[in-house]
């Protein structure tokens, strides 16, 4: 597997799928999705690039305080990217049969550096091209697929298919420890961590995505439809 950050191209004699995952990991939750997501594609013999979406000013996790992640919240609620990214490397303008755009829910919105991905580049990547949206989310993820799904089709993306993986701790406490746990606090060792015992994604999600990869390379393979793929299950989406 190519590893996250390198630039290199694939050469023009391979004979496996070709697939491209960009992604932004604000907590190094999405990576590790992506990370397991890849593996798994690779195994069955197709070749990964992943593009991490870098901003131009590192973004900071924890945030650190309750006003910083209140107003961050604010910003992402009404879809304003303001989180200007490097540029990407030239490998990401070849041609490929895949698509997969990761990155976490922020304010039931795509993040921002995602957002001035698609902004900025969007129309030139993804016109034309099957793309699978990857959300990492604490769970209220249907707006920002949708929100997501349309930027891409404006860009003429094809949206076959979509994997979401949500915290796996039961609400509220989901809601409240990822608050907190953004503004700088310990949830986990708080008087909730009883029902919130860890922030993030699970092993055995990450096991999944693995598997969601096998399902993904087999699909190319075939040339079977990715739409009748199920990343609907009680592990990704408990």
């Amino acid at each position: 597997m190519l590893v996250m950050d390198e630039k290199e191209k694939m050469s023009d004699s391979v004979t496996g799928s070709r697939v491209l995952i960009f992604y932004y990991s604000f907590s190094s939750q999405t990576r590790g999705i992506v990370s397991q997501l890849s593996a798994g594609i690779e195994v069955g013999g197709d070749h990964i690039v992943c593009e991490k979406i870098e901003p131009l000013v590192p973004l900071r996790f924890p945030i650190g305080t309750i006003p910083s992640t209140l107003r961050m919240m604010i910003t992402t609620l009404f879809r304003r990217p303001s989180v200007p990214i490097k540029p990407l490397s030239d490998v990401c303008f070849d041609s490929y049969d895949l698509i997969v755009l990761a990155g976490p829910t922020w304010s039931y919105n795509p993040s921002g550096p995602v957002l001035s991905l698609i902004q900025r580049d969007g129309p030139v990547l993804f016109s034309g091209r099957k793309v699978i949206p990857l959300i990492s989310c604490r769970g209220y993820w249907w707006l920002h697929l949708y929100g997501l799904r349309r930027l891409l089709k404006v860009c003429g993306a094809t949206v076959p298919n979509c994997i979401v993986f949500s915290h796996p701790s039961s609400e509220p406490w989901r809601t409240v420890g990822v608050f907190l746990k953004l503004a700088g606090k310990m949830p986990e060792k708080s008087c909730i961590g009883r029902y919130y015992p860890k922030y993030g994604h699970s092993r055995q999600q990450q096991r999944e995505a693995f598997r969601f990869g096998g399902l993904i390379s087999d699909a190319l393979k075939r040339d079977s439809p990715l739409s009748g793929l199920n990343f609907r299950t009680p592990i990704a989406l408990p």
